[in-house]
């Protein structure tokens, strides 16, 4: 291989490593949980579902990162 594509993939697999973005999911996760239990708003509690399900959703995708 040729050292510049070498050298793009290391900062490629660098962006994408695995535990940075599991721990981001799951904060988007508990965002939701607590979007979902306040009592104080309805436009939260509206968009709970919404935000738990991107959590998950992103969490599933991110689990296919490389370590």
């Amino acid at each position: 291989m040729s050292e510049p594509f070498v050298a793009e993939r290391r900062g490629r697999a660098r962006w994408f490593r695995r535990g940075p973005w599991e721990n981001g999911a799951a904060a988007v996760i508990g965002v939701g949980i607590v979007m979902l239990m306040q009592p104080i708003s309805i436009d939260l509690f509206s968009y709970s579902f919404v935000t738990i399900l991107a959590g998950t959703l992103g969490f599933v995708v991110v689990s296919h990162f490389p370590k």
